[in-house]
Order: structure tokens, then sequence, then C-alpha cells
């Protein structure tokens, strides 16, 4: 596939997931009452959000350009790894949202290293945009795994002083 066609429906299918999670958002006014409730929506709205603007700097930089992108993919994966650690530091009681949290970072983190030091992809055989497309994918499937655990409510997040003075 072409690298511009993957990043165009990439981008444009986490714009739709964004969307459709502000539907879902919509139906429960109790979420964003509380504060931890409305961080977890806030986090899952950045796990789509920030790989789909990521796209769209890949498409608009590409491989001819690819300061563009790689400026963008910095940025905004180093946003994303510090939004995301900072939920993981209140998330306390759930053993798969902290694995997955702690892999998102991860993820982020890794995308600002190609992104920083392109020639590491090579190490694998790829192209530096093909191995960040590669790490998007795994973020929005890990998106979507913790859209999963909160949508069935088990995947609510308990912070520290909900340990220490339950509800």
């Amino acid at each position: 596939m072409n690298i511009a066609t993957f990043y165009a429906l990439f981008s444009t299918t986490c714009f739709t997931l964004v969307g459709l999670w502000w539907n879902v958002v919509q139906k429960h006014d109790d979420w964003m009452c509380d504060p931890a409730q409305r961080r977890v929506v806030a986090g899952v709205y950045l796990s789509f959000l920030l790989p789909a603007v990521m796209g769209l700097f890949a498409q608009v930089g590409g491989a001819r350009q690819p300061q563009i992108w790689r400026a963008a993919f910095i940025v905004l994966a180093v946003v994303g790894c510090a939004c995301t650690l900072r939920l993981l530091a209140r998330t306390r009681g759930d053993g798969f949202v902290a694995r997955h949290q702690g892999a998102a970072a991860l993820l982020y983190a890794l995308i600002a290293v190609v992104g920083a030091f392109p020639e590491l992809a090579g190490h694998l055989g790829l192209r530096p945009i093909q191995a960040e497309a590669l790490m998007l994918i795994v973020l929005v499937v890990l998106g979507h795994a913790l859209v999963w655990r909160f949508m069935v409510g088990e995947g609510r997040y308990v912070e520290e002083e909900q340990i220490a003075e339950p509800r």
C-alpha cells in the first residue's frame, strides 16, 4: 500500500473514532461530573485524536519532506506520553488498564525516538514513516481495548484518593 494512502485512511478512521467516542460520551452526562471519569474520557479522546493528527502531518510531509512529519510526531508523541503517564500515575487497582496505559506511554516514547532518530527504523528493515505507522496502529488498538474495558464498566479508573476514601 502507498504510505500516503495508508495515512489518509488512518487519519480518517481515527477522526471517525473521535466522533464516535463523543457520541458515546454525550449519552453519559455522569462521566463529565466526576473529575476522575472526565480524565478518562479525555484520555480515550487523545488516544484517537493524537494519532489522527500525526497521520495528517505524515501526509503533508510524506517521504519528500520528512522533517515536517518527524517534528510533528515528536511533539505530539511527547504530549501523548506526558498525558498518558499523568493518567497512569493516578490509576490504581486495575492492572489491565495500567498495563495498557504503560504500553501506550512506551509507544508514544518510541514514536518520538524514531521521529528524532529515523535511522533506527532501518535496523528493522523499514522506512521511518513505516515504523511510525506500525506503532500508531498498535496505539489505536490499545485505545480500542481501553474503550472496551471502560464501556463494559470494568475499566473505571480508581484513583489514589478514592482508595483512601471509598464512595
